[in-house]
């Protein structure tokens, strides 16, 4: 059960547990970033227009190419 939950993905995606938590919380700081314009853009129109799609359409160009060559769980 330790191995399915912290050890198996990382090691599927080769990575350490250090190195793929801090690549999530990498992920997770910009999504949340990208949010929080997303927001801003929501109150004031004209600020942040595309910041968000943005970030979004980046993270799925790095993110996506892993995707389908790892089992899922």
């Amino acid at each position: 059960m330790f191995a399915r939950l912290f050890v198996d993905h990382p090691r599927a995606v080769n990575e350490t547990y250090p190195e793929h938590m801090a690549a999530a919380f990498t992920v997770g700081g910009r999504l949340a970033a990208a949010a929080l314009k997303c927001f801003i853009h929501g109150l004031v129109p004209g600020l942040c227009k595309t910041s968000g799609s943005d970030a979004i359409l980046k993270l799925h160009g790095e993110i996506s190419p892993r995707r389908f060559d790892q089992p899922t769980l």
